[in-house]
């Protein structure tokens, strides 16, 4: 007994601060959401449990099979840029470029917009889609005679996933790079001696030895962008007209903008929900659980 003690003692040293603060910001919210989602909590903070009826008013609420479409297309389409442009830029300055200190001054330059403060981020995109004629993409179209466009109007969703996905592809590429760089250079060699094309590395030697970082990349970036909605408040706010809202945005305009607790909950909850289920699709379509078994040499 005394073993077992003492051989779990380490473990429990290590881990227990941060299995704690798992519980405290993680598990507890998640449980309080699914409390409240079931309440009419309001902006007096008083609350009674009545049931299903946030989840009827969910479905009841004409706006909300647009914004679980805007929440698809805006998860899907920028999922794409953070993890295959980010593979890309990984590739570019690991691979294709050679000399290490070059490599790190673009991974570094790709890096300033994720360690810039959100509002700096978005305020650059802002002037960049800027209706007026100062702004970067109506000044290009002045060149050519052409009037100023109102782009955030008339394009909501597309300004947002190129905004999102051109700083979540930083992540990727920092992941990746580490990734590709710890594949041994013999294997690089050997391929270089065979006469093997770019291609070929890539898709004997390279990507398949990046499947977890590739795996990890996709759910990790798929859960944040389910989540978040920082750049598109920022942004757009989710307008014009729901044109860019979101679950998530949705949620935080419902509990603390129309002081709708209770309901804002509720959204939350739905959104807890599919996160699990898409993880657990994600993780059976990535194959984790042969990825996790024993080699088998044949």
């Amino acid at each position: 007994m005394n073993v077992q003690k003492s051989k779990w003692k380490l473990p429990a040293v290590m881990l227990g601060p941060f299995l704690l603060l798992i519980l405290l910001f993680f598990f507890l919210p998640v449980l309080l959401i699914a409390v409240l989602a079931f309440t009419d909590m309001d902006s007096a903070m008083r609350w009674e449990f009545h049931g299903l009826e946030n989840f009827r008013k969910m479905i009841a609420d004409p706006n909300i099979g647009l914004i679980l479409k805007n929440t698809a297309v805006y998860v899907g389409f920028t999922l794409l840029i953070n993890v295959f442009f980010g593979f890309f830029l990984a590739l570019f300055t690991t691979y294709f470029i050679q000399r290490e200190s070059l490599g790190l001054f673009f991974r570094t330059v790709w890096m300033l917009p994720r360690i810039s403060p959100p509002v700096v981020y978005v305020l650059l995109w802002l002037w960049f889609f800027d209706p007026s004629e100062y702004g970067i993409l109506n000044s290009f179209r002045s060149l050519f005679g052409l009037p100023p466009e109102p782009w955030l109007n008339a394009g909501p969703m597309p300004a947002v996933i190129v905004a999102n996905g051109l700083i979540g592809a930083s992540f990727g590429m920092i992941i990746f790079s580490s990734a590709i760089k710890s594949i041994p250079k013999e294997r690089f060699f050997a391929a270089d001696v065979d006469g093997a094309s770019h291609w070929s590395v890539i898709k004997d030697i390279i990507f398949p030895a990046i499947r977890w970082p590739f795996m990890f990349v996709t759910i990790w970036q798929f859960l944040s962008l389910l989540t978040s909605y920082e750049y598109i408040l920022l942004l757009t706010d989710g307008g014009p007209l729901y044109g860019s809202e979101v679950l998530a945005l949705y949620s935080y305009h419902k509990a603390f903008q129309h002081f709708e607790f209770g309901y804002g909950s509720a959204v939350s909850l739905i959104l807890v929900i599919i996160a699990v289920v898409c993880s657990l699709l994600l993780w059976r379509f990535f194959g984790m659980k042969r990825m996790m078994g024993s080699a088998k040499i044949e």
